[in-house]
This record gives structure tokens, sequence and C-alpha cells, in this order.
């Protein structure tokens, strides 16, 4: 998406606009270092996959403990020692129709599970708040349809992001290069060092509690927007136009990737999301209506 205003402009808007919003909000969906398992859930279909998730592997761990019981007393039962003289048989009816029938109802038990979750999903509710996102090599680039602008969404540290009329220390930061240069950028859009490839100069900014519809697209080849703690994610396809949901249900600040391998800066293309309350949000919306109403926007997005 190119718009049609000078770099310093854009760059001076879009950096002020989400630093509204982004004022006292907690950092929850992010990695950590060392951790293990799932970010924390911010929606209700982020819980509902953690709770699969967790039922799996509860029947994952009763399987592979039985297997390796059996397996141990296959050894310890029928060794050559224990056994010199082996049975010959061919057939068990009850064994044979017991290990077709318990994996059958295991298999059903789970896609009772998983199946509503997934339906979840795939049924979009009437929107809130629908945003158009469109994927393009490398960044992202949003509309607001029901108010009429949009945005483009780099990360911290794309040559996009430096421009030494508006900031003169960018003379100093080197491109995707974590140094002190990059360190005090981050620092001053309001990161902290453990952000830089997550967080972007622009960020999507929604309302806490209120139904989210993301209509995704691609405008090069196949991109893929997802932010794992609201459990969302969705390609997004070039000719096509896809949808996804979430409805947040804590404030915060929370980040995701480009889920789909997209060339050379893949690993370049963040995603931020800044839930905030409605009072945050109306004045974050009419600030960025001022803005952007009535700016020529320079693209086309693909559709159905």
């Amino acid at each position: 998406m190119k718009n049609a205003l000078t770099l310093a402009g854009l760059l001076t808007a879009l950096s002020s606009l989400p630093a509204m919003a982004q004022d006292g909000l907690e950092t929850i969906g992010k990695p950590h270092d060392g951790l293990l398992g799932f970010q924390p859930a911010a929606t209700r279909l982020a819980e509902g996959i953690h709770w699969v998730d967790n039922f799996i592997l509860v029947i994952i761990t009763v399987i592979t403990l039985f297997v390796a019981g059996l397996l141990v007393y296959a050894i310890v039962r029928f060794n050559r020692k224990a056994n010199p003289k082996p049975e010959s048989f061919t057939h068990n009816t009850p064994l044979e129709i017991a290990w077709t029938i318990v994996p059958l109802l295991i298999l059903v038990a789970i896609g009772s599970q998983s199946l509503p979750e997934l339906f979840d999903q795939q049924e979009i509710p009437e929107a809130d708040v629908t945003i158009k996102v469109t994927g393009y090599q490398w960044y992202w680039g949003y509309e607001y349809v029901d108010h009429g602008f949009a945005f483009d969404s780099y990360m911290i540290g794309n040559p996009a992001t430096l421009d030494e009329d508006v900031r003169p220390a960018d003379a100093d930061v080197t491109p995707y290069v974590l140094d002190d240069a990059m360190r005090a950028k981050l620092v001053d859009a309001g990161y902290n060092e453990d952000e830089f490839l997550l967080a972007t100069d622009t960020a999507v900014v929604v309302p806490v509690g209120k139904t989210v519809v993301m209509q995704v697209t691609g405008a090069d080849v196949i991109h893929s927007w997802t932010i794992p703690a609201f459990g969302v994610k969705q390609d997004a396809v070039p000719g096509r136009l896809a949808e996804l949901w979430f409805n947040a249900t804590k404030e915060g600040i929370y980040f995701g990737q480009c889920s789909e391998l997209c060339g050379k800066d893949h690993a370049y293309m963040p995603i931020t999301v800044k839930v905030v309350s409605q009072e945050a949000y109306d004045a974050w919306l009419q600030g960025a209506i001022d803005e952007y109403a009535g700016q020529p926007l320079d693209y086309q997005v693909a559709s159905n």
C-alpha cells in the first residue's frame, strides 16, 4: 500500500497516533525466552484452543504410558528365558475388536471437542469493527473500512521507518540490526529491547470486548496474518478475500508475525495490535479520521 503522503508526514502521523493508545498498556502477547506453552489467551477462541490442546495432551499421555507398559510387560513376560517355548496362534478376535473400537472412540472424543472450536473460528459473527488487512513484501497495510482511512505498518527498523528529518538520530540506525541506535529508537517508540522484530511503527488499534472482523488478502505473494494470543491465523492469498474474527477480553499490546514464508524479508514482517478501552479507541479513531479521511489511497486490494 502506497499512501499519497510524503514519507516524513506519513511517519510522523503514524507514530503519533498509536502512541496515544499505547500509554499505560501492558504488553501481554509476546514470546519470552526460556518459556514453554502458549501465550496467555486473550480471546474465547484462544481459550478454546488451549483447552483442546490440554485435552489431547492428556489422551496422548495415557496412550504413551499404556503402550510403554505393554512393551515392558512383553519384554519381561515373553523373553526367551521366561518363555522358552513361544505360543503359536494367528488371531485373537476380542483383542482385534478392542484395538479397532477403542481408537475409534478416542477419535470421536477428540473430534467432539475440536470440531466445535473449528466451527467457532470459521463462523464469522457480525462485526463491531471491520478492518481490511493486506500483506505486502514485506509489511502490512490496514484499512478501517467503516471509516474510510488506511495506513501502512512497518517493523521498527525497516528502512521505511528511518527519516532523519523527523528523527535526527535515525542517521545512526542500521536497518534490521539491534545495536545501541536501534535500542534507542525502540525506546523512543515506547517499546523494549526484547520487542525488536515484533514492534511496528503503527499498530492496529481495537476496542476491548468488541467483535473485530479482519478481511485478509495479499497483494503479491501468500502471507499469513496471525496473533497467537488471540488464537487466530489466516493466509493472505492474492486474489482472495478471507476473514477471521476475534473479541479481545483484556486491554494490552499483542504481537504476531507473518506466518507464511513470503521472501527474503519474511522475518521482518511483524504485527502489533493494541487493545484499548472504548474511550481510548474513540479518541484514537477520531484522530485517525482527522488525519486520513479523504486522503487518496494509491493501491488495489485483491478481492473475490
